[in-house]
């Protein structure tokens, strides 16, 4: 198993394709839910890639929370193969620890899906507003208070 951290620009071309396949294949095709799923936040991100014998296994992406203040991170997947194997809660606590370390202080805000509510508040994160729709799927919004 390898982890890897990279931002946008220091991503190669197949790299990035490989990264947005598979999170089209999850959250547009899996979920059934068309929506933009690469967006401008691509531009300046964080990528957080768990490689199995070399092949994309888990990936989160690291952004900066739109309020400027809080830390964030999303697009949250397993590929099909690798489920069932805790890769979900390696790559959230690692992502949790890159965040840490390389922006000290700040909390962390995510909106989640409702049905992961336990998920992440296992990693310590609280609710911090109701169940809402986004893109048709339940969502919360939770925070994790880093200096608490």
């Amino acid at each position: 198993m390898k982890l890897s951290v990279k931002k946008t620009s220091e991503l190669s071309v197949e790299e990035f394709l490989e990264i947005a396949k598979a999170r089209v294949k999850v959250f547009v095709v899996e979920q059934n839910c068309p929506y933009q799923e690469i967006d401008d936040q691509d531009d300046d991100a964080l990528h957080m890639i768990l490689r199995v014998d070399g092949q994309l296994a888990a990936y989160t992406r690291i952004i900066e929370h739109e309020d400027h203040i809080h830390m964030s991170f999303g697009r949250v997947l397993v590929v099909e193969e690798f489920r069932k194997h805790h890769l979900g809660r390696q790559i959230v606590s690692a992502t949790i620890d890159e965040i840490k370390q390389d922006f000290p202080g700040r909390d962390i805000k995510i909106a989640g899906q409702n049905y992961l509510r336990s998920f992440y508040e296992s990693f310590g994160f609280k609710a911090v507003s109701d169940v809402y729709l986004e893109d048709e799927i339940p969502h919360i919004d939770l925070e994790l208070k880093v200096m608490e």
